[in-house]
């Protein structure tokens, strides 16, 4: 059996008296899109940001293939091939939609200057449906295409794993329809990507496996129609009395 691009083993992270991931451990395999799901508070992003640096963790082990990179700087990994969005968007407020790519280009795997990160920053804001608009300044985008911009330079680092956390929040029908496509369309290009999503018809369309966390812990994990219709994730949703 092949090695998996991520695993996580035992994961755990405290602030003070609150324990918001408690020895959680999955895997996500080259080529799929893993679905991290749970309850508003349930320990999603903060497994995000374990993994992709912007915490360390009190206990366990995060590894990229077969190289332990446990606690590595944001700047590290990304180097190394893992590459985020968030959950409240970051882009380079007075700086052009493509000097924002091109920030990405110059600090990921493949990095380029010149002509080339130019052409290349243009595709990529082509890919994410905002061709044209490489001159405009990143603040005077509306919310949607700031995280079009997001995801553009997230792409800019040619990652090996690609998190997204809750990247398709808040978009309305037939933007949803065209995010839902574009996600497919990078795992089909052979992008590995491990997202947060509440949208749920999003993660039943994209999603070739769930894990499920609840209160920091991983309480359940497999395929999403089976995973979304098991009795303790749907009491984590809506309680005990509905469950």
């Amino acid at each position: 059996m092949s090695v998996p691009l991520l695993r996580v083993e035992g994961l755990t992270r405290a602030f003070g008296g609150l324990v918001a991931v408690q020895d959680l451990s999955f895997e996500v395999r080259e080529g799929e899109i893993l679905g991290l799901l749970g309850p508003n508070g349930s320990g999603k992003t903060t497994a995000l940001n374990l993994v992709s640096g912007a915490l360390a963790p009190d206990a366990g082990r995060v590894t990229l293939r077969d190289r332990d990179v446990t606690g590595l700087a944001p700047h590290r990994l990304s180097r190394l091939g893992i590459a985020r969005t968030f959950q409240l968007v970051r882009v380079l407020p007075a700086m052009s939609c493509a000097e924002n790519v091109l920030a990405g280009i110059a600090f990921g795997r493949d990095a380029a200057w010149g002509g080339a990160a130019w052409d290349r920053a243009r595709a990529l804001l082509a890919r994410v449906g905002l061709a044209g608009r490489e001159d405009h300044r990143a603040d005077t985008l509306t919310y949607v295409d700031q995280k079009r911009l997001e995801l553009a330079r997230a792409l800019a680092l040619s990652p090996r794993l690609l998190l997204l956390d809750e990247w398709l929040a808040g978009l309305n029908p037939t933007e949803l329809r065209e995010g839902i496509a574009l996600i497919r369309s990078l795992r089909d290009e052979g992008r590995t990507v491990l997202m947060v999503e509440h949208v749920m018809d999003a993660i039943r369309a994209l999603t070739d496996r769930c894990v499920v966390m609840n209160a920091g812990r991983r309480i359940a994990e497999g395929p999403p129609g089976a995973v979304l219709a098991e009795r303790e994730v749907v009491r984590a949703y809506l309680g005990d009395e509905d469950a």
